[in-house]
């Protein structure tokens, strides 16, 4: 219970952030990875934007988290954390790699504390490994790409 109220404290102090201009936030598994593109020919999206969502809200969560047939990876992460700018584009790279098996969730703590909460994350970056709706698997910090790589083998059971 203590750690909760000190996680609502910190969280309730740190800066709320929004999408970089021009930016756009857009539900589904095609929303942009990335800064935006010039408008113009297309001749493909990468496999990491079609694996790899942000999270809006928490009936979002439930649709595309919870209630996924697939296994996901979420990234509990936030704006001004440095390991999570580490973290993040490595993640999301080795979950691309698994070409669909998996997908990826990216939960911003600062938008979605109540998330963060009813999950007990009290450190970023936090990954869950989850099935069926159930954690499964999970680790706090830094990974390099192997460790990564086991931890998604282990969810898709490879």
């Amino acid at each position: 219970m203590a750690q909760r109220l000190a996680l609502r404290r910190l969280l309730s102090l740190t800066p709320r952030t929004l999408p970089l201009q021009g930016q756009r936030m857009l539900p589904g598994p095609l929303a942009p990875c990335g800064p935006p593109v010039p408008r113009g020919r297309a001749f493909g999206t990468s496999a990491g934007c079609r694996s790899t969502f942000n999270v809006q809200d928490g009936s979002d969560f439930q649709d595309r988290v919870v209630n996924n047939p697939k296994p996901v990876v979420v990234d509990f992460h936030a704006q001004w954390c440095g390991p999570c700018k580490i973290l993040g584009p490595r993640l999301e790279k080795m979950v691309a790699k698994q070409e669909g098996k998996v997908l990826m969730a990216k939960v911003d703590i600062d938008d979605h504390t109540d998330l963060a909460i009813e999950y007990e994350v009290s450190a970023v970056p936090t990954v869950l490994a989850m099935k069926n709706g159930d954690v499964v698997d999970k680790f706090v910090g830094i990974k390099d790409e192997d460790q990564l790589e086991a931890f998604l083998k282990k969810l898709i059971g490879a």
